[in-house]
């Protein structure tokens, strides 16, 4: 009702006639769709949404988004995506739709009339682009379902793939996919519970560049605790992160972390290689690691495969704890399961190191 209300004043309709409507409301909520019906969701800024009757064209405009449609098995419904999910080889291998699909939106703003002329059922964007005002009124003007999803900890990523496997008709997978990321995280928890203090290393996580990570309130930094290890962001409150959550290597020397991870290729070299670089305990025990590539970069913050990021960290770091776990035999099984995919050696091989699973900026546009 308060999105309602709020609408109403920006489109200046008069006090009274809103406070007429508003009291109306509450004595008739039936006029409004309930958060718990059947054919509403209630998005991640709060909003009831109103479910076409059938959602035949999808659009995702936020790349986590297209990850889950093609999962939940309705990747022959997108008609159109952001630019970055044109540079996921395995996705586009997977689901030829996503190679077919017009791009609207490349890096920053959508463009409507294109994503109109696609005429999507419903569209899925992160908070932060819904959350602008303007781009909401064009979004309500062109009369389409819209939905605004993010996260910040998995169990909030979790609950998006909930929401999105509702909104498309697809509850019961959304609802197995994240039985099996529950049932990773009571695994690993198992199995680390008794590690001695001494044994829960320093970590530090470079998402995308050497000097980019992940902040404290933040996906990476909760699927990292759940494997026993310390991110070093949850260290201390006091350092200071850019909005591009760049970090200084000041900072980093400070934190000197006993191991890095790096989810995009090329970010180990680098640091192997940096001066900068030299003094850090994970440098010089050689405990540098390249996160795997599939459909996503494991352990992104955006990444739909955190629940392998969890079994791949613990068993790369804690090999020893979890000597019966058959790591590939688990890659395997997922990307079976849940995409219906039955991954080649080679391919195998790729994922594990990261190389030549996304393309490089630009290449997808159309």
């Amino acid at each position: 009702m308060n999105t309602i209300i709020s609408s109403m004043i920006r489109w200046k309709w008069g006090w009274t006639t809103i406070l007429c409507l508003y009291f109306a409301l509450a004595i008739h909520p039936a006029i409004l769709p309930a958060a718990g019906s059947d054919r509403t969701v209630v998005d991640s800024l709060g909003r009831v949404v109103a479910l076409p009757d059938t959602v035949d064209r999808i659009a995702c405009m936020y790349a986590f988004t297209g990850h889950v449609v093609g999962m939940l098995g309705k990747a022959d419904k997108i008609v159109a995506v952001s630019n970055g999910l044109k540079r996921d080889v395995l996705l586009n291998d997977m689901y030829p739709a996503f190679r077919k699909a017009v791009v609207p939106k490349v890096q920053g703003a959508i463009n409507m009339e294109e994503l109109a002329g696609a005429n999507p059922d419903i569209v899925f964007v992160h908070s932060q682009t819904g959350g602008n005002s303007a781009i909401a009124d064009k979004f309500d003007a062109m009369g389409i379902a819209w939905i605004a999803v993010d996260f910040n900890s998995m169990a909030e990523q979790r609950r998006v793939v909930a929401i999105i496997g509702k909104a498309i008709g697809a509850s019961a997978k959304a609802d197995e996919y994240n039985r099996y990321y529950l049932d990773c995280i009571e695994r690993v928890n198992r199995v680390m519970a008794d590690l001695p203090p001494d044994k829960r290393l320093r970590v530090y996580h470079a998402t995308v560049e050497p000097n980019r990570t992940a902040p404290k309130q933040s996906l990476s930094s909760d699927w990292i605790a759940a494997t026993g290890l310390i991110n070093v962001t949850s260290l201390d409150a006091g350092y200071l992160l850019t909005s591009e959550h760049m970090v200084g290597m000041e900072q980093i020397l400070l934190w000197d972390p006993q191991v890095i991870l790096a989810n995009e290729p090329g970010v180990c070299d680098y640091i192997r290689n940096s001066p900068q670089w030299a003094p850090v305990t994970a440098v010089k025990t050689h405990r540098i690691h390249q996160l795997p590539i599939g459909i996503s970069r494991w352990g992104h913050p955006g990444s739909l495969e955190t629940p392998l990021a969890i079994l791949w960290t613990t068993k790369t770091i804690y090999p020893e704890s979890v000597s019966d776990m058959d790591l590939e035999g688990e890659i395997r099984r997922f990307y079976g399961r849940f995409f219906n995919y039955d991954l080649s050696d080679g391919m195998m091989d790729r994922i594990l190191s990261g190389r030549g699973m996304r393309l490089k900026k630009g290449a997808g546009k159309k």
